[in-house]
């Protein structure tokens, strides 16, 4: 069964794990252009499979309306079928998992073990003032949004970082630093070591 030309096709997935407006898109998008990989957000593929008007985007859509969380077989079913369109074989996997049961789920159906996560450690009252400075004069009513969603991060996503952590897997950044600081942390992260050429 598990041949080396099987272990050799397994794609490195990196999980890039952070709080809202700890700046994930945005280093993403730059390590996307200088170490090509492909960048998978899950919420980006439920939302294009709910606008595709399928069965399956219908399904998704009445999932999200009455609240409920989307299963994590629809969630990995779609970001393996985005891994296997895009001809690529590094991928960057924003906002998931966002729970632990994402992520064994995630390993149980595509047996892959992500090389690392990359996580963008934010203090809350940056990520808030990034957010707020983001969508100005709505400000009263979205910090409790912003709140809420920091809080569902802090319970639901922190553990799955806690677990990689366990395994020797967790890439730490400070995210509360100027794009440009935290891209030189990410960076060195993505260089292999023998590339690092001492100063």
């Amino acid at each position: 069964m598990g041949t080396v030309s099987d272990a050799e096709k397994k794609p490195a997935v990196i999980f890039v794990l952070g709080g809202p407006g700890s700046g994930k898109g945005t280093q993403c998008a730059n390590v996307v252009e200088h170490f090509g990989y492909t960048h998978l957000s899950a919420g980006d593929l439920l939302r294009a499979e709910i606008k595709s008007g399928s069965e399956n985007g219908t399904m998704i859509q009445n999932m999200i309306k009455e609240g409920k969380i989307v299963p994590s077989e629809v969630t990995i079913k779609l970001l393996q079928k985005a891994m296997q369109e895009s001809g690529n074989d590094k991928f960057l996997i924003d906002g998931f998992p966002r729970n632990e049961e994402n992520r064994a789920a995630f390993e149980a159906v595509t047996k892959i073990e992500p090389a690392f996560v990359l996580f963008f450690d934010c203090p809350e009252e940056e990520m808030e003032r990034r957010i707020l400075s983001r969508n100005q004069g709505r400000e009263d009513d979205n910090i409790e949004t912003i709140r809420k969603r920091f809080n569902v991060f802090l319970e639901s996503s922190l553990p799955v970082v806690e677990y990689y952590e366990s395994k020797g897997k967790v890439r730490k950044v400070d995210a509360a630093k100027s794009v440009e600081e935290v891209f030189e942390a990410v960076k060195a992260i993505f260089t292999p070591k023998e590339e690092k050429v001492a100063v």
